[in-house]
């Protein structure tokens, strides 16, 4: 089975994972929403966080209690790691103490060092390359949505960032078609582009454009996130304009296809990304992508840590 072979490994980008695996992970999040029961007993989790979370460090700590494992906060404030500890160091340690880690960070060179390091399974809990994590929550929710992953048209709009990135390999992965609008100077790396598409491989579309109206005509999912992300709090005034057309609003909502859904990675900025009214509209999927969290990351440390029964 494909979840079992995600026993002991690292999960630090979409791209490390197959589409046979994916699929798995997704169904197993789908049964323990469900009621279906597994067990970490005696297991401890690391969060290794640099950079503020709400979503992604309560969903953690609550999917490992839920399992019957410990989580440990491995706040760099009150650690080593904060005054300057090498990563091979750290690591190394870390390893020796905990059975799985989670990494939310800056630079995806840090969590690949560590990973070199560490025996134990390492999360990509989120770098400015990618939020992996994320994704598996949002392909469960559409998946929930629709009835299916393949086919589905997803258009993110707004910074080609770290989720953008992920939910390009996600997606392609799936088999669904893939739309990124972004304002030209802002377009996801180039290197992410060509790893989906050789991953999407004919059985999705994936497209690049700073067209917002033209990529979300059709669209049964419309993504977005904040024009400015941890670290880019200064740009974020200059950039208001920039991205003003890529706003998810009423009148580009309705441009979609008639049973679009509207999905938002969280925090948002009411009114700027998108309005108000569309988050607490009908086509709103957000809460439930939000509680999706949970599930994903809770089906992601069974399988890393063998979990399955």
């Amino acid at each position: 089975m494909s979840i079992q072979a995600l026993r002991g490994r690292d999960f630090l980008s979409l791209a490390d994972i197959s589409t046979p695996e994916l699929n798995a992970l997704l169904q197993l999040a789908a049964d323990l929403k469900q009621g279906a029961c597994t067990a970490t007993s005696q297991k401890v989790l690391g969060l290794l966080f640099s950079k503020a979370s709400t979503r992604t460090r309560v969903s953690f700590s609550v999917a490992m209690y839920q399992l019957g494992g410990q989580v440990i906060d491995l706040n760099p404030n009150v650690t080593q790691v904060g005054r300057g500890e090498p990563i091979p160091d750290t690591a190394r340690v870390l390893d020796r103490y905990l059975d799985i880690l989670a990494i939310r960070t800056f630079h995806q060179a840090d969590i690949l060092e560590f990973a070199r390091y560490a025996r134990i399974p390492v999360i990509n809990a989120l770098t400015d390359l990618e939020h992996p994590c994320q994704i598996l929550a949002d392909l469960l929710t559409v998946q929930e949505c629709f009835g299916r992953l393949a086919g589905v048209t997803v258009t993110y709009l707004g910074d080609g960032n770290n989720v953008a990135h992920s939910l390009l390999l996600g997606c392609a992965l799936v088999g669904a078609n893939i739309r990124v609008a972004t304002p030209a100077s802002y377009v996801p790396a180039a290197a992410i582009v060509e790893q989906a598409r050789s991953l999407a491989t004919g059985k999705s579309e994936v497209t690049i454009t700073t067209d917002a109206i033209t990529a979300v005509k059709g669209s049964q999912v419309l993504y977005t996130d904040v024009w400015a992300s941890m670290g880019q709090e200064a740009e974020a005034t200059e950039r208001l304009p920039i991205f003003q057309p890529y706003q998810i609003n009423a009148d580009l909502l309705s441009k979609a296809g008639p049973d679009a859904i509207v999905l938002h990675c969280l925090p948002a900025h009411r009114e700027e990304e998108i309005t108000d009214t569309v988050m607490e509209g009908e086509r709103s999927r957000l809460w439930q992508q939000a509680e999706n969290r949970l599930h994903a990351q809770k089906a992601l440390l069974a399988a890393l840590l063998g979990a399955i029964h």
